[in-house]
This record gives structure tokens, C-alpha cells and sequence, in this order.
């Protein structure tokens, strides 16, 4: 089957890992699926960098209302100005030795808007400012704010179906670690390609620090020129069809 457009729905990540910039290169539109309840101490406002110590630590975006009586579109940081400068602040050990440490400052400029309190916003524009960093097309539409007719009640892995279907596409690309969550024939009764993406490993010099693997986008950047982690988003990771009943 020859693919004509294929989708993407994730949530919003905070400077997710490169897997999740593996799939949006993998993609020819991305849906930032952000119509369902806000998950607390998820990656939609944290995600992990290399302590200065040891290990790694949480670097996280805090919130005026973050609990699970909200949908993830209504989250909203507590004080952008605050958040900015804590991130700004969290990533300051590695300039002494990270050889992109002003170009990953620059990307946190761009990503934070001191006026906009909306979690979702900030996370697609650091999506956004990666991936022009890195020269990755990302096409994207906000799913809350869109007028899509979806059915009240739906199971995690129809979500997927019922946009893909809605919005005409013919293809349809999730992590293999959701892969239990959906049914190849039903995706192939309405004409949609499924596919799985399982990352693989990634590893690089962290100069000074004990390397950690499956950390932030804002790691790895810190290490590594552009064009090296372009193609590391479209070389570390496997792309297969649905078979059987998946």
C-alpha cells in the first residue's frame, strides 16, 4: 500500500526524547492530542536532564492547576517568567562543558513566551523550535483547537482511528509501546495503514558527566551538532506495519 499522508497523534511533551522527534520526521502531519484529562508528573510539563552531580534529575514546568479535574488543553503555568528562568537555571551546569550549550539556550528563548500561560502552547513551540533547529518539517494541528466531531465515549486506541479517519488520512504511525492499545482490522476496514515505531538507543560523549540514556531532547542537543541528531532521529528507530491483530 502506498502511503499518501500519515499521521501522528501524540500528547504534548515537554522536550520530549528523541523517539518522539523520530516519529514527527516519520510523519507528513502531526496532531497534538490534547483532548483528554491532564495526567499529574507525566511528560507533558517535566522531562529529565543530567544532574551535576549524578544520574539525572527532573526538569519540570509548575502549574496554577495542575490536577486531574482538568483537560490537558486547560492547563496553565503558574508563572512563565518563573518557569523560564528555573529551566534556564536547571541546564546551567553544563556550560562548562557541553559545546552547544548557547544554541540549547537560545532554542529555551525561543520556546517561552513570558505572557502566554498555556502549558500546551509552550510545549508545541519547543517542538517547533527543535525542529527547525534540526531542519525537521513539522506540520501540526492542535486538537482543542479544531472542530472535530468525535464520539463521547472511546477506548485509548480510538482516539487515533477516529481522527485519522475524520481527517482523511490514510496512514497512521504510534510508539510500539502502545501498540496493545489498537486493532489493525479496524484501522484496515477503514483504509488506514498502522505502523509502530520502536526507537533504539542513541548514546554520545557527555564530557565531564556519566552518560544516561533516553534523557530530554535538551541533553542530547547539549552534545551534539544539529545534523547529527537530525539523523539520528531518522536512523535510531524501527519502523514496522501492523500485522495480525494488533
Amino acid at each position: 500500500m502506498t502511503r499518501k499522508h500519515r499521521f501522528g497523534i501524540m500528547q504534548p511533551y515537554f522536550f520530549p526524547y528523541l523517539g518522539h522527534f523520530s516519529l514527527i520526521a516519520a510523519v507528513d502531519e502531526w496532531l497534538v492530542f490534547d483532548l483528554t484529562q491532564y495526567t499529574p508528573k507525566t511528560w507533558i510539563n517535566r522531562n529529565r536532564i543530567l544532574h551535576p552531580n549524578q544520574g539525572w534529575q527532573y526538569v519540570s514546568i509548575p502549574l496554577a492547576n495542575g490536577s486531574i479535574s482538568i483537560k490537558i488543553h486547560e492547563a496553565k503555568i503558574l508563572d512563565p517568567v518563573e518557569a523560564r528562568k528555573n529551566v534556564q537555571g536547571k541546564l546551567s551546569h553544563y556550560k562548562r562543558n557541553a559545546p552547544y550549550y548557547d544554541a540549547v539556550l537560545n532554542l529555551i528563548e525561543e520556546t517561552f513566551d513570558d505572557g502566554d500561560d498555556s502549558l500546551v502552547r509552550l510545549d508545541v513551540r519547543g517542538l517547533a523550535a527543535v525542529c527547525r533547529y534540526l531542519g525537521i518539517s513539522f506540520r501540526y494541528r492542535i486538537c482543542s483547537e479544531m472542530n472535530l466531531d468525535l464520539p463521547i465515549a472511546l477506548n485509548s486506541g480510538e482516539w487515533a482511528l477516529e481522527i485519522c479517519s475524520q481527517l482523511g488520512a490514510d496512514g497512521y504511525l504510534n510508539p510500539s509501546s502502545g501498540k496493545a492499545l489498537f486493532n489493525r482490522t479496524c484501522f484496515a476496514k477503514r483504509g488506514i495503514d498502522l505502523c509502530f515505531a520502536q526507537p533504539t538507543e542513541f548514546s554520545y560523549r557527555t564530557i565531564g558527566y556519566r552518560y544516561e540514556p533516553y534523557l530530554s531532547m535538551l541533553d542530547i542537543l547539549m552534545w551534539n551538532p544539529p545534523d547529527v541528531v537530525a539523523r539520528a532521529a531518522s536512523e535510531h528507530v524501527i519502523i514496522k506495519r501492523a500485522i495480525g491483530n494488533e
